[in-house]
């Protein structure tokens, strides 16, 4: 279950653009996020030396799928130093760690193995590691204490406005799915705070309308050519949950042809996204 929060967020330059410092007042752990175009800023920050473990955020060359490095080091500044020279996808980056530089190597280490495999599990970023991370051997009370400060970094993360580790399903029960349904084409989905989330699993008509937008057909060649949908017998399955940005989005990649999503979508009693959400 989520539970308030209060997050302080300072900002040293005074810009919201720029460099920020945000952490839960009473927790041990603390975020800074700063733009690439902000290094020499940031390295008079004490706390980009801490050891920890840093994220770097950026795009694919085609600008459309969200990309993250993660690693780990004794000075997170000075590994993101070498990766300004080296990688050229990403425009922010984030260090984790502890308001009083306690992590270790070994705890940097972990987090590093623990956000990597979170981060690929729930697969909201592709991430730009070339190889996997080792799980360290650490205590196992060690262990709990990192998970929980994992979670406090979750939550930073977010706040931030990099949702990396956020689950996609939000539904808590059925009266909350909504469905679409045409020829071959059946899908279950959800309204959540990112978009319209469609099931693993749903089913995609093949044959496109002649009078679809171009940009649909452009959106499903790019979900095809990244197997998220992939040809089963006469239809196109979702291999994975996937977030659109609208419900039109979403119904019209299903349907394949242009569609008002708030419509196409229903709930188990016939009643329309429409009716349920905006009325």
């Amino acid at each position: 279950m989520n539970r308030p929060q209060t997050i302080q967020i300072f900002l040293p330059d005074g810009s919201p653009t720029s460099i920020k410092e945000a952490e839960i007042t009473n927790r041990l752990v603390k975020a800074i996020l700063f733009p690439r175009n902000k290094l020499q800023e940031v390295s008079k920050r004490e706390m980009v030396h801490f050891t920890g473990v840093y994220f770097l955020f950026g795009t694919s060359e085609d600008g459309v799928n969200p990309l993250v490095y993660i690693g780990e080091g004794e000075d997170c500044f000075s590994r993101i130093q070498s990766h300004n020279r080296k990688k050229d996808f990403w425009t922010h980056a984030v260090i984790i760690a502890t308001k009083t530089d306690e992590y270790t190597k070994t705890d940097g280490k972990y987090l590093e193995h623990y956000c990597l495999e979170r981060a690929q599990e729930i697969g909201r970023y592709k991430t730009d590691n070339d190889t996997g991370s080792k799980k360290p051997s650490i205590p196992e009370s060690r262990e709990y204490d990192l998970l929980d400060n994992f979670e406090t970094a979750k939550i930073l993360l977010a706040t931030l406005g990099y949702p990396i580790f956020e689950e996609k399903r939000k539904a808590k029960s059925n009266k909350e799915l909504f469905y679409c349904k045409s020829k071959n084409a059946s899908a279950e989905g959800e309204l959540t705070d990112d978009g319209f989330l469609v099931h693993k699993g749903g089913q995609s008509n093949m044959e496109e309308t002649r009078g679809m937008n171009k940009w649909i057909g452009i959106l499903r060649k790019r979900l095809i050519a990244e197997e998220i949908l992939k040809k089963e017998n006469n239809v196109y399955v979702f291999q994975q949950d996937y977030i659109f940005n609208s419900p039109s989005a979403a119904a019209a990649t299903i349907l394949a042809r242009s569609a008002n999503g708030w419509t196409s979508w229903k709930d188990k009693n016939g009643k329309t996204l429409d009716e349920l959400k905006r009325q």
